[in-house]
């Protein structure tokens, strides 16, 4: 056999062996980060749908809380993982869009050393108060605050989460002040608010429903433009108050940069599919969230739109992290 025969041989086992790879893939247990303590948005999407992929994929998604300076302790071990597909993690707004202004100095970059796999679902955040504070409307909230400058504290996620930006938007656009207080993740800033330490939170549907069932929190108003199909008794904050106010918590899946195109192709079809699972299709509406899904130049081009317009927030309130 000549060179250029052995040489057209090799050339032709490399093309397949991305395809076969994908095929194949995975082959043990993947490594599903959790960038949040438990009982919070990330940790209950990263086990809803690691969970389900690992069934249709026949081998287990392990989880892996790693909390800490809002995601990027869970972002760095990530982004310093091999490149094979077995290292992922549902990762939020702080991780992907804000981190980068609100942090000085990061060990890695997100826009470069995360790929976007799918867009997994959005979530208002609704603004909730301990049944302690005398504000029952949004307005009154305001009037509270205008009055009591400094005297509540509102918790959040970590600095640079979905929550905390939105208590900064809220803040600046109603020239009111509240103490920021964040937590290693939403389960314990929910315990906190819940016992009465703090007493306002922008906590995502999916972690507070259970507690306004149970009317534990009292919600004065919710953080998209429109009502929410599944609790439309609460207003806007927008109609209740402050217009224009707009603030969504979003996650999605992400992988290492460089990890091979077919296995990321793999796992955006098979993200797909478990987000048109009917029973995580119910769970996931019956808690306000927004199912999104799609491609990922999708996800990659919402990302990119939402970096800009949570640096000015940031920006302009003075926000920092370190």
């Amino acid at each position: 056999m000549n060179r250029s025969t052995i040489a057209a041989l090799a050339g032709a086992l490399l093309s397949v062996a991305p395809t076969v790879q994908a095929a194949e893939y995975p082959t043990k247990a993947v490594r599903m980060v959790i960038a949040f303590s438990p009982g919070g948005p990330s940790d209950i999407l990263s086990r809803l749908i690691g969970g389900k992929l690992g069934e249709r994929m026949g081998h287990p998604f392990v989880f892996d809380n790693r909390p800490g300076a809002g995601g990027n302790v869970s972002g760095e071990i990530v982004a310093t993982s091999p490149a094979d597909g077995y290292t992922l993690m549902i990762a939020n707004n702080s991780i992907l869009a804000a981190n980068a202004t609100l942090y000085s100095k990061m060990t890695y970059n997100p826009a470069k050393d995360l790929v976007p796999v799918t867009w997994v679902a959005s979530q208002p955040n609704i603004l909730v108060v301990h049944p302690t504070i005398p504000a029952k409307s949004v307005k009154e909230l305001i009037d509270y605050l205008k009055t009591q400058p400094g005297k509540l504290n509102f918790a959040s996620s970590g600095s640079g989460a979905a929550a905390h930006l939105a208590g900064e938007l809220f803040k600046s656009m109603t020239k009111t002040d509240m103490v920021h207080v964040p937590y290693k993740g939403a389960g314990p800033a929910l315990t906190d608010v819940l016992a009465g330490r703090c007493q306002v939170m922008f906590a995502t549907s999916l972690s507070v429903k259970p507690y306004l069932d149970a009317n534990r929190l009292r919600p004065l108003g919710v953080t998209t433009l429109k009502r929410m199909d599944s609790m439309p008794n609460i207003p806007t904050i927008a109609e209740a108050g402050v217009p224009g106010f707009e603030a969504t918590t979003w996650h999605g899946l992400v992988a290492v940069a460089g990890t091979p195109r077919p296995v990321l192709a793999k796992l955006n079809a098979e993200t797909n599919a478990v987000l048109q699972d009917p029973q995580v299709v119910k769970f996931l509406e019956s808690q306000g969230a927004i199912i999104e899904g799609g491609t990922p130049e999708k996800f990659a081009a919402y990302i990119k739109s939402e970096i800009p317009k949570w640096a000015k927030v940031i920006k302009d309130s003075g926000a920092r992290a370190d």
